[in-house]
């Protein structure tokens, strides 16, 4: 009896170990790793439309959210092809797409894709200050190791007057509410420069993924950059920080160069 309960007792010992060390392990910060891409429809610096190319940059950064801006879905000019669905089948990942316009016959918008399966999706559309593009900011809802997360694709409006992109930014920060203290990434074509006061205004309650000088980072054009107008802005809500972020060296696919960041993910209330 006494060899039993010896053997049961070590059991016990060896029962709680590995209870201890799955806690640890759940305890960990998940990581995640997020593309910008503003793909141009597809047409590279060469004037040539090649999605193979596009697919072939986001499958090496290995990302596993990605963001694009300026998408086409069935379009005459990149010949009527289904680009977010031809994406998904290239990379392996779930498509989810907004149109924000007509245009040619067919869609043009945001797109995410994501190796995690998608829980919802949804696209806001954006202030307008005059009869012109409609701009829109695409939100899925994945989870990361279990833990739940925010990722929005957007593309602010281009002209030189800022005030539209000045009312994207708040209405941007009426939705941190909606979002009620979720960890929240936004991705995308900004349109300004990092010491305008469109960021300075988006800075003011989300964070730059940026993580050297935020001067760096150009990425438009792609075969020579000089400005900084695309980027990765995060809440860090629930310990979401940032611990890696880079200018991928493409200068052919597309007008703008990728832009990575990797974030973790801490531990926090898995209840929503």
């Amino acid at each position: 009896m006494r060899r039993i309960g010896s053997w049961v007792g070590f059991g016990l010992v060896l029962t709680a170990m590995a209870a201890g060390l799955a806690g640890c392990a759940s305890a960990r910060p998940a990581s995640v790793r997020v593309l910008c891409y503003n793909i141009h429809h597809g047409e590279g610096m060469d004037g040539k439309i090649d999605l193979e190319r596009i697919a072939d940059v986001i499958r090496r950064s290995e990302a596993d959210l990605v963001a694009l801006q300026e998408v086409d879905r069935g379009v005459a000019r990149t010949n009527r092809v289904d680009q977010p669905a031809e994406l998904a089948k290239l990379t392996g990942m779930h498509a989810v797409f907004e149109r924000n316009i007509v245009y040619q016959g067919g869609d043009y918008g945001n797109a995410i894709l994501s190796r995690y399966p998608v829980e919802s999706h949804k696209n806001h559309f954006l202030p307008q200050s005059r009869p012109d593009e409609q701009r829109g900011l695409l939100e899925v809802r994945v989870r990361v190791a279990g833990k739940p997360l925010v990722f929005c694709a957007t593309h602010l409006s281009y002209h030189g007057d800022d005030q539209e992109r000045m009312d994207s930014v708040e209405l941007l920060r009426e939705m941190m509410t909606y979002w009620d203290g979720l960890p929240v990434i936004v991705a995308g074509d900004f349109n300004a420069l990092p010491d305008s006061r469109v960021l300075a205004a988006a800075t003011a309650f989300l964070h730059d993924a940026q993580t050297a000088d935020p001067t760096e980072g150009l990425t438009f054009p792609a075969d020579e950059p000089v400005r900084r107008i695309d980027y990765i802005l995060h809440n860090g809500a629930r310990g979401l920080k940032p611990i890696e972020s880079r200018v991928i060296p493409e200068p052919i696919a597309s007008d703008h160069r990728p832009l990575l960041a990797v974030f973790e993910l801490g531990t926090g209330d898995e209840r929503q």
